[in-house]
């Protein structure tokens, strides 16, 4: 892990996640909405997030919402 994340940005935990009851997940960085997942993605997220630790499930969430950082984030 310590290759992965080497500014140790993931320990501080600024990727949440919350599921709905239609079976959505959404991802949230630093508070606000960045990924929502549906159907067989939503399914093999939750699957992942089952069997990772807290610092892995930061990296799955952070895997799961891409490059969505282009600057313009406020």
């Amino acid at each position: 892990m310590t290759e992965i994340d080497k500014r140790h940005v993931l320990e501080e935990e600024i990727f949440t996640y919350r599921v709905s009851k239609g079976e959505k997940v959404f991802i949230f960085w630093c508070g606000k909405q960045v990924k929502i997942l549906k159907g067989g993605e939503a399914q093999k997220f939750l699957g992942r997030m089952a069997q990772a630790d807290e610092l892995e499930g930061q990296l799955v969430m952070a895997k799961a919402t891409g490059n969505f950082k282009r600057g313009n984030e406020r």
